[in-house]
């Protein structure tokens, strides 16, 4: 969809921003993430509501969008600035983004050397600049889409917005261009504890206070923004410590349920050396408990966790 001036109208102009923006559901071909235009988007509307503009210069996306696509995305074997002209670069061709110079796409030379300034279209920062409670519904669309409840505060205060604004709207479109959301099931949080003895898979972390389980989340195996199913074989009960570190792919598993920490994690006291600790610990469900699915599993090892996992013991 392209965004020209004569979009824009006073009443619907929300819709055609927000239905524009749903086009990054189209990256995620067969379940593999691809957040790395997402991340640029999000990093641009941060921008425009700090600074009252959207553009963001190649030197600044060199640094800041490298690094957010390192701590949420996937580490690049291109390297990091190679990773994020890619997104500054390819973003053009989803008619929301827009350079100041005609440069190749992926390459970093031409960036660097031309100075070069991505920003949102002029109309399309209009509608958002006249109306800044449109910034705060397509952030908490793109970050909600792209990536867990866990992890998605954390990259809207890496970008430059509040977590608690963006993630308070409700956000709505016209009924002829929305998509209708998956139902979430809210039996499903309770299944997850009761199967794994209300206790962290992890860590065995058990806390409770009046008889309720607190600090205990249903974690996601598959995300469910990615389609992954509220069902007994794609949940893992874990404490919030071990929910958001398995979200942001410190810890994974492998095809036999033993636990893994990745190499790109360290730390220096052993409350967080602890967590090397739980390298290659087999997971010990409730018997009969169902065990997450191979099929999850191999896409959390794929899309989430980072690079490669600690030497074996």
């Amino acid at each position: 969809m392209r965004y020209h001036d004569n979009d824009v109208h006073v009443g619907d102009e929300r819709d055609n921003v927000l239905a524009m923006l749903t086009s990054f559901r189209q990256h995620q071909h067969h379940g593999h993430r691809s957040p790395h235009k997402p991340l640029l988007m999000l990093l641009a509307l941060g921008r425009l509501a700090t600074t009252d503009s959207s553009a963001v210069p190649w030197s600044v996306a060199e640094h800041a969008l490298a690094d957010l696509i390192a701590e949420f995305g996937q580490p690049s074997k291109a390297g990091r600035a190679q990773s994020a002209a890619y997104s500054f670069t390819r973003l053009r061709s989803d008619d929301v983004w827009v350079l100041d110079a005609d440069v190749p796409m992926d390459s970093v030379r031409p960036l660097s050397e031309g100075s070069v300034v991505g920003s949102l279209p002029s109309p399309l920062e209009a509608a958002l600049r006249a109306n800044p409670a449109l910034i705060m519904d397509a952030a908490r669309m793109l970050v909600t889409s792209n990536f867990p409840d866990t992890v998605a505060p954390d990259v809207l205060e890496a970008v430059g917005l509040d977590p608690h604004a963006v993630l308070s709207v409700e956000v709505t479109l016209d009924e002829s261009r929305h998509i209708p959301a998956r139902r979430r099931d809210s039996g499903w949080r309770s299944e997850v504890l009761q199967a794994w003895d209300r206790q962290c898979a992890f860590c065995g972390y058990d806390g409770q206070l009046l008889g309720a389980s607190i600090g205990l989340d249903a974690a996601h195996v598959r995300w469910w923004a990615f389609d992954g199913p509220n069902t007994l074989d794609n949940g893992l009960a874990l404490c919030t410590l071990h929910h958001k570190l398995f979200d942001i792919g410190i810890l994974g598993l492998d095809p036999d349920l033993r636990i893994l920490v990745s190499a790109a994690f360290n730390a220096r006291t052993p409350a967080g050396r602890s967590i090397y600790g739980l390298h290659q610990q087999q997971l010990s469900p409730r018997p009969g408990t169902p065990t997450p699915a191979l099929t999850h599993v191999e896409w959390h090892k794929r899309e989430v966790f980072k690079g490669r996992p600690l030497p074996g013991n």
